[in-house]
């Protein structure tokens, strides 16, 4: 739909500010919710961090997918994502404390002059999508609860895997894309091992060829080209994620784990395919 103004809408999207029960400052909510009657059990749902720069890749590749199942094996859903009340892609402050578990740290201000950049408040982000946001979405549409997924890339990967170990059973699904495992001395990893289990469920791990042992082509020509690849050695993004879905996979509680790499993506190209990724895992018609 094309506006008189010359802005561009998506039909049938939407969106509404939402302030936590708990106190402290709104979200913004970006939804999506199918025309038409939703299944009898109500509609799956893919909910997404980091909404205001990955709500446009995922409704676009929906409706582009969903009306031919065939080709796609892409059924229709309700997408949901968490941002903030801003035009820009990201919130780096706020996306800092909200999607990195605690206890966290205090970092210098991203410009001179600024407020020190703190982590450590993805509890509280977990709370209110458990507390607010859910219920808040399943009053909006019928919702399907057993057919939920959670998607985040980077810090966003980093807070879905926190989610997994901390509450195994509130999505179905979980996509975690680029995940910043080894962030503040890797310490996802030790709750990783004192998890807590539920009852099976998919986990998606990801990331980019590029955000291993080598750089793409072009970045080598980039006067951080060392500082970049000597950052990607020390992230281990690719091998940690890797090793984490083979810990997961088949575990005593029935959870199954997949690592997929993209070939070809740096860490931030890789987006738009790990978006349609967790639509091809969260909407598919058949496994």
């Amino acid at each position: 739909m094309i506006d008189y103004d010359g802005s561009v809408a998506i039909s049938g999207a939407r969106y509404f500010d939402l302030i936590p029960s708990a106190g402290d400052a709104p979200y913004r909510i970006f939804l999506y919710v199918p025309a038409g009657p939703a299944p009898a059990d109500g509609w799956p749902l893919l909910l997404l961090t980091d909404g205001n720069a990955t709500f446009p890749f995922a409704v676009s590749s929906l409706v582009t997918q969903a009306p031919y199942p065939n080709a796609t094996n892409v059924g229709w859903g309700i997408i949901a994502a968490i941002g903030y009340p801003t035009d820009e892609a990201y919130d780096g402050m706020r996306r800092s404390w909200d999607l990195v578990p605690p206890p966290g740290r205090s970092y210098p201000p991203f410009s001179e002059g600024g407020p020190e950049v703190k982590t450590g408040g993805a509890d509280k982000l977990l709370k209110f999508i458990e507390t607010d946001l859910l219920p808040e979405i399943a009053r909006r549409a019928p919702v399907d609860a057993g057919r939920r997924a959670l998607f985040g890339h980077s810090f966003g990967g980093l807070f879905t895997l926190f989610a997994l170990f901390e509450r195994p059973d509130l999505f179905r699904n979980w996509i975690a894309a680029s995940p910043s495992i080894s962030w503040e001395d890797s310490q996802l990893l030790g709750r990783e091992a004192r998890r807590k289990h539920g009852s099976g469920g998919f986990v998606h791990l990801s990331a980019g060829e590029y955000e291993g042992d080598e750089l793409a082509p072009f970045q080598y020509q980039n006067e951080d080209a060392a500082e970049r690849l000597e950052n990607n050695k020390l992230e281990r993004t690719v091998a940690l994620a890797r090793e984490m879905a083979e810990r997961l996979d088949g575990t005593a509680d029935g959870l199954r784990a997949q690592f997929e790499l993209f070939p070809g993506e740096t860490h931030m190209s890789v987006l738009a395919a790990v978006v349609n990724r967790a639509l091809n895992i969260a909407f598919a018609i058949r496994e």
